[in-house]
């Protein structure tokens, strides 16, 4: 924690998790420990790269203020995950009841001949954390009081986790070489070949009954063109049989 006459800030360090191509944000409070007003403004060496919210601000007596401030995305992980980037918090007495929109540039002026204290705060990139892994969980849950090994004869959890993972993933080999399984994968492939050539043929069959009755429609004499002839017979036979 930095400490001076006006604020307290926590943490001294702007730790990262630095992951590329992901905008990233750590926190800041600031503590008051005075009764009186303070002001306070946050600078960095480099302003393009941050954003920090609230950058100024007023910390009331006897409380505290978060500042988040926030890494844009960077494109590439830097060497030895160093940074150089610093930020500089300036902390003032404020007049009482000062607000935010009562700060002005000329109140952290030295040279006017205000009181003004400054910390330095450095970037620091930390790994991110990786997820655990299933193998390490379990061995976790096989050092818990429930899993340890006793001097009275208890089963230890941990090996037997052990060796049941093991045989699982030994007997699928053992069923995949066998000759059993073989013989069953054959027959099952030549039944298969079979049920396709079946329906093939089937198919065409189909077609074929289809083409010939489409074929007896066709040269067949239609019903309509029957009943005309035949009424045309029996409407001349009518006329003979006057005659």
């Amino acid at each position: 924690m930095s400490t001076g006459d006006l604020l307290s800030i926590e943490p001294q360090e702007l730790q990262f998790p630095f992951e590329p191509r992901k905008q990233i944000s750590c926190s800041l409070q600031l503590f008051n420990k005075t009764d009186n007003y303070v002001a306070f403004k946050v600078k960095t060496t480099n302003p393009k790269k941050y954003c920090v919210r609230p950058n100024t601000g007023i910390v009331m007596p006897r409380s505290s203020c978060d500042v988040i401030v926030t890494m844009q995305a960077q494109k590439e992980v830097p060497p030895d995950m160093q940074c150089k980037d610093k930020f500089l918090l300036q902390s003032v007495v404020a007049s009482p009841g000062a607000a935010a929109k009562d700060i002005t540039p000329e109140m952290f002026n030295k040279e006017s001949g205000h009181h003004v204290e400054e910390s330095k705060l450095r970037v620091v990139y930390v790994a991110p954390p990786r997820p655990p892994s299933p193998v390490h969980e379990g061995s976790e849950e096989g050092s818990s009081p429930r899993a340890s090994v006793s001097d009275n004869g208890n089963i230890n959890t941990s090996e037997f986790t052990t060796v049941t993972s093991r045989a699982y993933a030994a007997r699928p080999e053992r069923q995949d070489n066998s000759p059993e399984a073989r013989a069953l994968i054959s027959k099952l492939t030549e039944e298969k070949s079979s049920a396709i050539q079946q329906n093939t043929k089937l198919q065409q069959e189909l077609e074929l009954l289809r083409r010939e009755a489409n074929k007896s429609r066709g040269g067949g004499i239609p019903l309509i063109f029957v009943l005309i002839v035949g009424l045309i017979g029996i409407i001349l036979g009518y006329f003979l049989k006057k005659t």
